[in-house]
């Protein structure tokens, strides 16, 4: 007979619960060869990993890049009046144009741009005034003129860029980074997302994990404001000092993980866990991290005034301190989506930028982080070299602006093993489609993932009894964009 009182809870086995008991031994064994897959882990370390999923992890083979820093410009920018002249509008203008694809809506004739080009560095690549300041260092810049994407719309082309499917519910691209590669600092989130003043269309499905656990996904601060406790929610404890936290938190983790032990496998119970664990280190962290008036003077002055500059020298903060990848939202309440108004509308928010997309490479040059330190730039897709037309409930019918254009369109990569001061791929003579070196949103994410030193077809997660991958079943990595 038992000397021990009698536990309830192992009486209380239901049927589904045996089901789930009996088939968590299988999981268990694959555990060790899932986690070693992802390039260096080897099975001594899968039980540190799993227990520590944000632990840093080699790459499957030397990266040139180790974190990421991604520029959003949501809305779509125009190519031909940022990164991608074309002499032709000049002649065209007001005229119909003999090239001509599908839009979301109806486009008159050819439209210049109203902005000026010219030629910069050693490279002598063109780049249009809205970005002087960024041109300085079109040496250390890639520019892509002939992207593509699937359809002229924003819900879609914003989940294609961000998470590599236009519909289907897919992990975004910072959660496979900060999967495969962990962050170098436990005492913060390895994956930020900074977006002012509210979500982006898709919210944040744009920073989704999806099936991936979700520690993994993107923590979103609104870097509207500027105080610590308004950036990060209840970052401060008013009431209890570091240890009374620590205490609490251990006996609540305790509970979790017995409520844990007496069912499968839950990614949601483990998300909660991480989540509190990570939301008590950042106390350590974050406020130093997020406070940029601890930069000297010059270097707050060479990123300039206002959010964007605020956004751009706080990225380069948190990669310094060890955050993997860091998404930068510029126009998610007034977006580069100028159906009217093209000239004044993108002026507008280019001066919001420029300046401090330019101090960002300078001064990651200068700290020797640029070398590997990847940074992107660009939106969804980009807009047409012809006028839209009146059309109600989409503009006010001004005819000085561009509709969405998915079929050609510019973005840019410099550091990380970046080949800088090249312009690869063009689109047609007047900048409707990409007709050269025809680069889709799939292949540039697998030429990120190989940056970082990934294989995109082998880097996956087994989901729902398939391995899913950030490029699904496309992609090809684009060597000549490599260094």
């Amino acid at each position: 007979m038992s000397h021990h009182a009698p536990n309830h809870d192992h009486l209380a086995l239901t049927r589904r619960n045996f089901l789930q008991q009996c088939g968590m031994g299988m999981g268990t064994l694959g555990l060790g060869a899932l986690i070693g897959s992802l390039g260096g882990v080897t099975p001594a370390r899968a039980e540190a990993n799993y227990t520590s999923p944000l632990a840093p992890k080699g790459s499957q083979f030397p990266g040139r890049a180790k974190r990421v820093i991604h520029i959003f410009a949501n809305g779509g920018p125009s190519h031909v009046d940022t990164f991608d002249p074309k002499p032709s509008l000049d002649k065209w203008h007001g005229k119909e144009i003999p090239v001509r694809f599908q839009t979301e809506r109806r486009t008159g004739a050819a439209f210049r741009s109203p902005f000026k080009f010219q030629r910069y560095g050693r490279s002598g690549i063109e780049v249009s005034d809205l970005f002087p300041h960024t041109a300085q260092s079109i040496d250390d810049i890639c520019v892509i003129r002939s992207m593509k994407a699937d359809v002229p719309n924003h819900e879609p082309s914003l989940l294609l860029m961000n998470c590599g499917d236009a519909r289907l519910v897919r992990p975004s691209m910072g959660s496979w980074v900060t999967y495969g590669l962990g962050s170098e600092n436990q005492n913060m989130p390895g994956f930020m997302v900074m977006c002012p003043g509210g979500y982006p269309i898709q919210e944040s499905q744009n920073w989704q994990s999806a099936f991936l656990p979700g520690v993994f996904q993107g923590t979103y601060i609104n870097t509207e404001h500027t105080q610590i406790e308004r950036l990060i929610e209840n970052i401060t404890n008013q009431y209890q000092s570091l240890p009374e936290q620590r205490a609490q938190l251990d006996l609540l983790q305790h509970l979790n993980e017995r409520h844990q032990q007496a069912r499968a496998a839950d990614a949601q119970i483990d998300a909660r866990i991480q989540s509190f664990e990570l939301a008590f280190r950042m106390q350590l962290d974050a406020a130093d991290a997020f406070d940029i008036q601890r930069e000297p003077e010059h270097i707050r002055k060479l990123y300039g005034p206002g959010t964007q500059a605020r956004q751009m020298l706080i990225a380069r903060r948190l990669v310094e301190r060890g955050v993997r990848f860091v998404q930068i939202w510029h126009g998610a309440g007034q977006p580069w989506d100028n159906h009217d108004d093209i000239e004044s509308g993108h002026r507008k928010l280019a001066l919001e930028s420029d300046q401090a997309i330019g101090a960002l490479l300078k001064d990651l040059k200068q700290r020797g982080m640029l070398e590997d330190t990847l940074v992107i730039w660009g939106g969804e897709f980009g807009r047409t070299p012809t006028v839209e037309l009146p059309t109600p409930g989409a503009n006010a019918g001004k005819q000085n602006g561009r509709d969405h254009n998915n079929h050609g369109f510019t973005m840019w990569m410099a550091g990380g093993g970046v080949r800088g001061g090249t312009v690869y791929g063009a689109t047609d003579e007047f900048g409707f489609g990409a007709t050269e070196n025809v680069v889709h949103v799939h292949d540039l994410h697998a030429t990120i993932m190989a940056l970082l030193g990934f294989d995109h077809e082998k880097f996956t997660f087994r989901h729902a009894g398939r391995d899913f991958r950030l490029t699904d079943v496309h992609g090809r990595v684009v060597r000549e964009l490599m260094a």
